[in-house]
């Protein structure tokens, strides 16, 4: 396996700039999630990796080679994509032999690498059967395992998940990360899901409009996002964000436009979140952010909570997700399954300020971010 370097790099599709000055390092053995919505750069940028695409900047290294203008066959990387892409009249086992074939290997060398690859990815008993004859689980593995059979330094991925069901998809994710940690297999994988990317990824890089906002452990970008957008992007349901002012160690909760009477809710500072909030500065506009899990309810007024009328109630099975109006503004608070609450009525809220964040509202840049 190897490591991937990326320099600088950029690429452009007439005059819209897909990839704008790239830097990301992949070490040897790392599953490294590319994340961000539709036309954010993720897929251009693994095309570059790839060599599907030609850069018009920067530099590319697998392994500290320069591949940037290498052709795909001359980086040793295997794709695979989003669709299954097998070849319908060969069966599984001549579908995994056939990138070993193109290059002339040894029979008995073929033979060895698709009885691993099936073992491997539990399609021992499908060998023998056509595509046709295969559920989307079932082709997403022989796509995989045909990337498998030919050992490559590194394997990239383009959401492969994405044409299969919920239920196979959950499967999928734990086959593809075991496999991958069984392998020691230096990965990149594309996805626009961000529950993919927080399960399977040992570091996520989330991108918006071709630029790499972020890189980090799902831990680190989950707790410690360095803007609103991963901030917002990150998390199911997203950080709940509030316009506030500092005021001394008050922090003002400004009224939403639609709330009616204007009014401002106070919001004192709590001691464990004094040098968390001391350096945002007093009387500029700043965004608050919470997430669901971080807002506890109570039926009855206590110090600290303030009060909270019920906008919707969401019940999840394992959980309930509750809707609620503070200064007009609908934030949302991760509960119990048993917590009983009724849409219009009052209950109490409180923020767990020592792991809330604030952002600057003209940069949208994190002034608590660790």
């Amino acid at each position: 396996m190897a490591s991937v370097r990326v320099r600088k790099l950029v690429k452009k599709f007439d005059q819209t700039v897909a990839v704008n000055q790239m830097d990301l390092e992949v070490e040897d053995g790392e599953f490294m999630v590319f994340l961000g919505p539709s036309g954010c750069g993720k897929t251009t940028t693994l095309r570059c990796i790839a060599g599907l695409e030609l850069p018009d900047g920067g530099e590319i290294l697998i392994d500290e080679r320069p591949v940037t203008n290498l052709p795909p066959a001359d980086r040793d990387i295997a794709f695979v994509f989003q669709s299954f892409s097998l070849y319908p009249h060969m069966t599984v086992r001549e579908n995994l032999a056939f990138p070993l074939r193109a290059v002339r290997t040894p029979q008995n060398v073929i033979d060895e690498r698709v009885a691993a690859a099936a073992r491997s990815l539990h399609i021992e008993k499908l060998l023998d059967r056509r595509p046709n004859k295969l559920s989307g689980g079932e082709m997403q593995r022989v796509a995989i395992g045909r990337a498998i059979v030919r050992r490559p330094k590194v394997f990239l991925m383009d959401e492969p998940l994405s044409a299969l069901d919920a239920k196979l998809r959950t499967e999928m994710r734990a086959e593809i990360k075991r496999l991958q940690s069984d392998l020691g297999a230096t990965t990149i994988y594309v996805t626009h899901d961000q529950l993919e990317a927080m399960s399977m990824g040992d570091k996520i890089a989330i991108m918006f409009g071709g630029l790499l906002q972020q890189i980090g452990t799902p831990t680190e970008v989950y707790d410690n996002p360095r803007n609103l957008f991963v901030a917002g992007f990150i998390g199911s349901p997203a950080m709940n964000t509030l316009p506030c002012h500092r005021a001394g160690n008050l922090l003002n909760i400004l009224p939403s436009a639609d709330s009616g009477d204007g009014k401002v809710v106070v919001l004192p500072v709590a001691p464990e979140a004094e040098a968390r909030f001391g350096s945002a500065p007093e009387g500029k506009d700043l965004i608050l952010g919470v997430r669901p899990e971080d807002i506890a309810l109570a039926r009855e007024p206590k110090p600290d909570f303030l009060p909270a009328e019920v906008y919707i109630v969401e019940p999840l099975g394992s959980e309930k997700i509750i809707s609620l109006r503070i200064g007009g503004h609908v934030v949302k608070a991760r509960t119990p399954p048993t917590f009983p609450a009724t849409q219009g009525e009052t209950l109490f809220a409180r923020i767990d300020q020592s792991r809330a964040h604030l952002f600057d509202a003209a940069t949208e840049e994190s002034l608590t971010c660790r």
